[in-house]
């Protein structure tokens, strides 16, 4: 988040980017039936903030690394990352538009951004028009197919040390902020993966925190990825 932790991030190669609901199922468009996959190495973008990068935990723990490690059955070049500590969406629109990937394509796409928008202070409506546009940018990155695209919802971090007591305003100005994030979402038909009760879980577990007590741990990313490697597996499987 702005002025939380600036860490910079190469917008193309590899880099390292709150318990009291129990976590919702994942949602997700999945096919008739898997998807064959024809090519022996997928491709996958990851775009999104310090939740993405995986601010304050070593890069190989962040969740990009941990889902492309995790994936039986398939193989998955290093992620491409576009994302950084404090990026809005506008500022994600921004990278995405500066960057020199912008007629390429990827077998799998995440997205995870708005976090920020919150914490800055930005309108619920400037996040609707530019979620909505990243989003189908990310659905252009998949080659057009929006199965491919996987939405991640915004944590709660009001449960954490950093929010200071400050959950019962800060929690539900995020899920008003997913509530967009969701509905968009799904009229675009891509997968819906909802993470925000797993980050609540660390309002009693300080274990799901790394050590600047804001963002997740890796044990929290870990979580996270059993939810998105369950979606993308339906996606994605060899005969």
């Amino acid at each position: 988040m702005k002025g939380i932790i600036f860490s910079l991030l190469t917008a193309i190669t590899l880099s390292a980017c709150a318990g009291k609901n129990t976590p919702a199922p994942v949602s997700y468009n999945p096919p008739s039936k898997p998807v064959t996959v024809i090519k022996d190495t997928l491709t996958y973008l990851a775009l999104g903030d310090s939740y993405t990068i995986g601010q304050s935990v070593p890069p190989e723990q962040a969740f990009p690394n941990q889902l492309a490690n995790q994936l039986q059955g398939l193989k998955v070049n290093t992620p491409t990352i576009i994302a950084r500590t404090g990026w809005t969406t506008d500022q994600l629109i921004e990278a995405i538009d500066q960057s020199s990937i912008k007629s390429n394509t990827y077998d799998v796409v995440t997205l995870l951004i708005g976090v920020n928008d919150q914490y800055d202070g930005l309108s619920q409506e400037n996040y609707r028009v530019k979620f909505e546009q990243v989003l189908n940018t990310a659905v252009k990155f998949a080659d057009g197919i929006s199965e491919h695209v996987f939405v991640l919802s915004i944590p709660d971090y009001g449960v954490t040390p950093f929010a200071q007591g400050q959950d019962a305003v800060i929690g539900p100005e995020i899920d008003q902020f997913n509530d967009i994030n969701r509905k968009i979402s799904a009229n675009a038909k891509v997968n819906y993966v909802e993470i925000t009760g797993i980050s609540k879980l660390a309002a009693n577990d300080l274990t799901l925190l790394a050590t600047d007590g804001l963002h997740p741990s890796g044990k929290m990313y870990g979580m996270w990825v059993d939810k998105l490697k369950a979606a993308v597996g339906v996606i994605f499987a060899k005969k």
